[in-house]
């Protein structure tokens, strides 16, 4: 399947959905975005390999978001497809150049590296929680993002560098191959808002967890693999790696469109300040009344004295 193809279906439940969410009551709390850009991706082999980040790997999709009409709840959940290229550049060969060292110092071994590279076709599938902020009389929208990420492999091709190898297709092999795969993403962003339309970037990190390939106990040979798989028994002693997670980092601007033509909930909802801590102790105050107090009290006892001797209070009635 073409990478049109793709675009088309993405662009297809793009449709769907906003004919779906655009048939609710006008005050709902969604948002629904186009998503684009570009970024790189990054394998992390165990035991380590000589590895560098694949550059250019494009990325598109359909954005969902709910916004909780709950003042005490800031921010929105919501769930992504994605459309991304991924990969990784891995060195399976290199030739040694010895440098001989001050004196004193050893021989030094310098490895001019041969790469492969593997390019990787991926539905992602995040689910996302997404707190922020508003800024500029909520014009500006200033959020970060948690996510858990699923995805699945559609396919892939490799290529050798200086041409050693015809580049082709990856053909994938159940045995050898993950198809599906689990991980978590976060990033920051921000959107601008006109009206209804909200135009943004946002810069993301995913951080994969499961392996693009199966580990050495699992597929144990690879010496009925082709020059697709660069762990063949011709480089890297034809053991499979124990660890091979896949991590991406994208750069992408967005698109969306809020439904609720009046402004989301939480822009009209005033909190109500705390009363706690807001009153100060006076001592100065409090000793004084105190003072007062005791004075009151010397007055009491001398104007009692004085009623045994037919005096009275000031102010008071004098009883017959």
């Amino acid at each position: 399947m073409s990478r049109t193809r793709y675009f088309r279906f993405i662009l297809s439940v793009a449709l769907i959905a906003i004919a779906t969410l655009g048939a609710e009551r006008v005050s709902a709390q969604h948002t629904l975005s186009l998503t684009g850009g570009t970024g790189a991706s990054y394998a992390r082999f165990y035991p380590a390999e000589e590895t560098k980040w694949l550059w250019g790997c494009e990325n598109v999709g359909l954005s969902w978001r709910f916004y909780s009409p709950k003042p005490r709840f800031v921010g929105a959940v919501g769930v992504d497809l994605e459309y991304m290229q991924r990969g990784f550049i891995m060195g399976y060969d290199y030739e040694s150049e010895w440098v001989a060292g001050a004196e004193g110092e050893e021989t030094k071994e310098i490895r001019h590296y041969k790469y492969y590279t593997r390019n990787i076709n991926s539905l992602m599938l995040p689910f996302v929680w997404q707190p922020h902020v508003y800024a500029a009389r909520n014009r500006l929208r200033i959020f970060a993002e948690a996510a858990v990420v699923f995805s699945y492999n559609i396919s892939s091709k490799y290529s050798y560098e200086y041409d050693r190898y015809p580049a082709g297709k990856y053909e994938w092999k159940v045995p050898r191959d993950n198809r599906f795969g689990y991980g978590l993403s976060g990033g920051l962003g921000f959107a601008i808002l006109f009206g209804q339309v909200e135009v943004g970037f946002k810069a993301k990190y995913d951080f994969g967890y499961s392996d693009i390939l199966k580990n050495r106990n699992k597929y144990y040979t690879t010496h009925t693999d082709g020059k697709e798989n660069p762990f063949h028994k011709e480089f890297l002693y034809g053991y499979m790696p124990l660890r091979s997670p896949i991590d991406n980092l994208t750069f992408s601007m967005t698109l969306g469109w809020r439904f609720n033509a009046r402004g989301f909930d939480e822009w009209f909802t005033v909190r109500p300040k705390k009363e706690r801590g807001l009153d100060s102790f006076n001592f100065s105050s409090q000793t004084g009344s105190q003072n007062a107090g005791n004075k009151g009290g010397a007055q009491n006892r001398g104007g009692s004295t004085a009623n045994r001797g037919g005096n009275t209070r000031p102010g008071s009635t004098t009883r017959r």
